[in-house]
């Protein structure tokens, strides 16, 4: 009788942890555990999720598996599921200290659940809060998960969150340089949540041999894409800002290049500089060696030299619903050393602007002088036909 009394208790406590929230704000389907918890009742569930996999403010897992959810594997994507493993950093196994759960990593000798994973489980549960980014991965895990669960039969429960750069721009991926950073003919800022992008997954049939995943999503309760949102949990170690958050799509192409964004520092993705720079720019800022951040930075101990972005106003670029490039025709400019700026190997880049741009025309016109204008211009057709495209797979306004 106690140990009922106890879960009713935590029952209570998590479906009533928004009940505070003003008329009409914006409620995750995480937080919308009426709608999904009886559906649990009796299954095995997988969870594949991280540190942004919350209801309330406390881990879904832990809220779950409180009131009796059997959760039986925890799937983790990159950063791990406690999201404290550095970019790009390979993930191992593990069992999670806290609830005693197994964790099998995505992010290590496998990026998708095996058949034997997936014969454990009666239900996935996908719930991680993306950025809206082609060149972000939680779209790629999305995508495999999505087709274990086709190949095994199961189906996949989204708990849908909102999208903090829902607008769409950049020009749409060149499929000749498909990569992991990279998997979808889609912009740079693809304006989707993770319930609509995996419906234009099965839509577009981009599974393997087009197979279609089974799909019931939460969908987030209040929300349209017009709506500004402010992140509640850092969605990866880099990210550890909402300006980081907003400047990642304007900033994350310079991967591509010899300039850094701050990785190694605690500023990431809010700042842009490289050695060379000095006597171009006042700023500056070094890069060292961060445990759990960014081991082996680029220009590691190195004052890099350009631009302080941490108190621009990046609220303008969601707003203008445009990533903005002129910041890499000025650095371009600026930078001394031409032939080196796009060198991949040189900058030791997590892969080459194009896979970053999704094109290979983009660094021909930085290095050409092209205008903003007419840089843009050449991402039509492709990015109005996708605009298009996307509007029969919203589930928001």
């Amino acid at each position: 009788m106690k140990k009922a009394l106890v879960l009713l208790l935590n029952l209570f406590l998590i479906t009533g942890a928004v009940q505070a929230e003003k008329k009409d704000a914006i409620i995750t389907g995480a937080d919308q555990t009426s709608l999904y918890l009886p559906y649990l009742k009796g299954k095995r569930i997988g969870m594949l999720v991280n540190q942004t996999s919350i209801i309330g403010k406390r881990s879904s897992v832990d809220s779950l598996q409180s009131v009796g959810v059997s959760i039986v594997a925890i799937f983790g994507p990159e950063h791990g599921f406690r999201g404290n493993a550095s970019n790009g950093a390979a993930v191992s196994d593990e069992t999670d200290d806290k609830t005693g759960i197994p964790v099998i990593s995505l992010y290590g000798k496998k990026n998708k659940p095996t058949k034997e994973d997936m014969d454990k489980i009666d239900l996935m549960i996908f719930d991680l809060q993306d950025v809206g980014c082609r060149f972000y991965t939680n779209i790629n895990v999305l995508a495999r998960v999505m087709e274990a669960c086709a190949e095994n039969g199961k189906e996949l429960l989204i708990l849908d969150r909102p999208n903090p750069n829902a607008y769409i721009d950049g020009p749409v991926l060149d499929m000749k340089f498909k990569s992991g950073i990279g998997m979808f003919p889609i912009p740079i800022t693809h304006g989707l949540t993770i319930g609509e992008f995996a419906q234009m997954i099965n839509g577009q049939g981009w599974l393997a041999n087009k197979e279609q995943c089974k799909l019931k999503i939460i969908k987030v309760k209040n929300y349209s894409h017009a709506m500004y949102y402010e992140l509640p949990v850092h969605p990866s170690p880099n990210l550890n800002t909402q300006q980081s958050i907003l400047l990642y799509p304007s900033l994350c192409p310079f991967e591509g290049t010899i300039i850094s964004q701050g990785r190694g520092t605690y500023m990431p993705f809010t700042v842009l500089g490289a050695p060379l720079l000095k006597g171009k720019y006042d700023f500056s800022f070094k890069p060292v060696s961060i445990q759990g951040m960014s081991e082996a930075p680029l220009h590691q101990d190195q004052d890099c030299y350009g631009l302080d972005l941490r108190n621009y106003d990046a609220k303008k670029l969601w707003a203008s619903g445009k990533i903005d490039i002129k910041w890499m025709i000025d650095l371009y400019s600026a930078y001394p050393d031409k032939a080196k700026f796009f060198d991949a190997t040189q900058s030791k880049a997590m892969g080459r602007i194009e896979a970053r741009m999704g094109t290979d025309q983009f660094q021909k016109q930085v290095e050409a002088g092209m205008s903003e204008a007419e840089i843009r211009k050449s991402w039509e057709p492709g990015l109005s036909e996708y605009k298009k495209m996307r509007l029969q797979y919203l589930l928001y306004p």
